[in-house]
């Protein structure tokens, strides 16, 4: 980390402001440089570094406060924008370095110009998420909380915004480290057991035996709590897919302008109007989900249809939610019962492509009397729930969202719970430590000595030390900032 970063922090395109960031020991000596206050008699001239009392030329930085003035080119005199320039000094910054910004008009020509006058004085560009990573490095924050932040960035809705925001204030972290504290506890018990061994106190031994037991119980316990909420957490944050499903014409267009509140799908009384999916995004009393609009599935009459519903059967494989359309006004057609058949046989066949894959059946025409038989639809779907709506007046979408909102939690999460897992390797490591654990607990059920269960409580322990970053390896370091954009 020896090298001075920078990188654009703001988006490329227009707007009102753009930042520049800089970060490492020579941060101040490259923003004086550059910067240059109005009126300065040195206008032009290389100005002194952080520090320097050539108050002819320049003036020193104020420790974080801002500084109104001109970013010039250093070898021409040219004022390249007028801008506002903060330094700060680590270790209380964001990457626990030197760091220094300058906010500039938001031009993509202002923004590149001042970015090539940094780099030309001596920096070098960040990679992707290098200014996190090295806040990381430095101690400021940990693995978990890094991994909070691009959530935040890519958050769609409040509730993944706040749960992005409690695993960056450290309360995942917290959790964690409280349940690595158990299995310590449990490790240093084992350990003092096997050193100072007491082969005539066959008691002693049962009870540190149980002791260990007890606490491995309590820390299987705060890990299955903690993977309870990975799923749900997933999905607030990442969103879900949603698909609209069912044979022409039984009103998915107008399910779908229903739902997203406005007139986005063509909505005509010939079947297979639509023709390809339709995907739009919506937010569901806080859960992104993208909805997707199909082809209605049935035995296609041109080539061109054929491909709208590949595209449908492709979109199902993938959902998360799938809505199942029907006409109520109509009994069950062989269409649709060949629609049920498959998705019956996605309910008790292999569910690897889909960790939520919940059937939601969508009598549709409430507004007409109903002629589907239900008992018959249940005996198809054993245990699906029936949502009456008329998406032509909107009755019953609530209870649709209401559905889709308890698919989501599962009855496993909580809407209020202040912790959630939403990383799908938090998840994985999760479930590796909470195996090791019971494996652990398992040889000590069947009177196996502690040296021989301390491996695994190690083990678990260690995996646990990966979602912090405690124990982690560059390859680990570099999956996890690679998602990250650069200026980040």
């Amino acid at each position: 980390m020896g090298e001075t970063i920078a990188a654009v922090s703001t988006a490329y395109g227009e707007g009102g402001i753009g930042i520049v960031r800089i970060s490492g020991a020579r941060a101040g000596e490259i923003l004086g440089c550059l910067f240059c206050r109005p009126g300065s008699p040195g206008r032009g001239a290389r100005s002194p570094g952080i520090g320097e009392t050539n108050a002819a030329k320049t003036f020193a930085f104020q420790n974080r406060r801002m500084h109104y003035g001109h970013i010039i080119d250093p070898s021409s005199g040219e004022t390249i924008d007028e801008v506002l320039a903060v330094y700060m000094r680590a270790p209380h910054t964001y990457t626990g370095e030197d760091v220094a910004e300058i906010h500039c008009h938001g031009s993509v020509v202002s923004l590149r110009k001042i970015l090539e006058k940094i780099l030309a004085s001596g920096a070098v560009p960040a990679e992707p998420g290098e200014f996190t990573k090295r806040a990381f490095l430095n101690g400021r924050i940990d693995l978990a909380q890094a991994g909070a932040v691009i959530d935040m960035i890519r958050a769609k809705t409040d509730r993944g915004y706040d749960a992005a925001l409690g695993q960056l204030e450290g309360r995942l972290s917290a959790k964690i480290s409280d349940v690595r504290e158990i299995l310590a506890d449990a490790c240093a018990e084992a350990a003092v057991n096997m050193d100072y061994p007491d082969e005539d106190d066959a008691a002693g031994d049962e009870a540190a035996a149980r002791s260990v037991e007890a606490r491995l119980t309590k820390a299987k316990a705060a890990m299955d709590a903690l993977i309870a909420t990975a799923d749900a957490g997933r999905l607030i944050v990442e969103g879900i897919r949603a698909v609209i499903v069912g044979k022409p014409n039984v009103g998915k267009s107008s399910l779908l302008n229903a739902l997203l509140r406005e007139s986005r799908a063509i909505v005509s009384k010939t079947p297979g109007t639509t023709r390809d999916s339709i995907e739009e995004y919506l937010n569901i009393k806080g859960i992104p989900v993208r909805l997707t609009d199909t082809a209605g599935i049935r035995d296609a009459e041109t080539d061109l249809e054929a491909m709208g519903i590949e595209r449908s059967k492709d979109a199902l494989r993938k959902a998360d939610i799938i809505l199942l359309t029907l006409d109520g006004s109509l009994p069950l057609s062989a269409a649709d019962r060949k629609i049920i058949a498959e998705l019956a046989g996605r309910l008790t066949g292999d569910r690897a492509d889909s960790e939520c894959g919940t059937v939601i059946a969508v009598i549709n025409k409430r507004d007409l009397p109903e002629a589907i038989d239900r008992q018959a639809l249940a005996l198809l779907l054993p245990g699906v729930a029936m949502v009456g709506v008329s998406a032509i007046t909107g009755e019953g979408t609530e209870e649709i969202e209401d559905r889709i909102v308890s698919a989501v939690y599962g009855g496993k999460a909580r809407k209020g719970e202040s912790v959630m897992v939403t990383n799908a390797a938090h998840k994985s490591l999760l479930l590796r430590a909470a195996a090791s654990t019971e494996k652990a607990l398992e040889m000590l059920r069947i009177g196996e000595a502690l040296d021989f269960v301390e491996t695994d409580m190690r083990e678990a322990y260690d995996t646990l030390g990966e979602i912090t970053g405690q124990t982690v390896t560059e390859g680990i370091l570099d999956r996890v900032f690679s998602k990250f954009c650069v200026g980040k």
